[in-house]
């Protein structure tokens, strides 16, 4: 074997770890995105609930002595989804960063290979 051609190996594995670890940052981000929007809906389907509820019990008032106790809780759930998605929105932009990142690492390889690729394959003509 020619070192040309295990340079080559050697670069095509490194490009194809380089694509998995694409591959896997976008998974995530398309996980936290997900993720987000489902807490999301979660909460606006909760804040329909306590307005029905309100609605039912004629009580807005959330110190009131008959406040719902099921729209009280339905609040802390919803608060808590609408904090975790904020924490999530977080997590996002770093994966989002990585991902870039990861992508622009891999373009680079690859305008590097491409040159690579053509003077091996005018050598292996010969």
């Amino acid at each position: 074997m020619s070192e040309g051609y295990r340079a080559m190996k050697s670069r095509d594995s490194f490009v194809r770890v380089k694509r998995f670890e694409l591959d896997e940052k976008a998974r995530r981000v398309d996980e936290l995105q997900y993720m987000i929007r489902d807490f999301e809906q979660l909460a606006a389907d909760l804040e329909r609930q306590i307005a029905a509820e309100e609605d039912r019990t004629g009580v807005r008032d959330i110190a009131h002595f008959a406040y719902s106790t099921f729209a009280k809780a339905a609040m802390q759930r919803r608060d808590n989804l609408m904090s975790s998605a904020a924490e999530l929105r977080t997590k996002l932009e770093s994966a989002e960063k990585d991902h870039d990142e990861a992508r622009s690492q891999l373009a680079r390889y690859d305008s590097e290979e491409a040159p690579m690729r053509t003077i091996a394959e005018g050598a292996g003509a010969r």
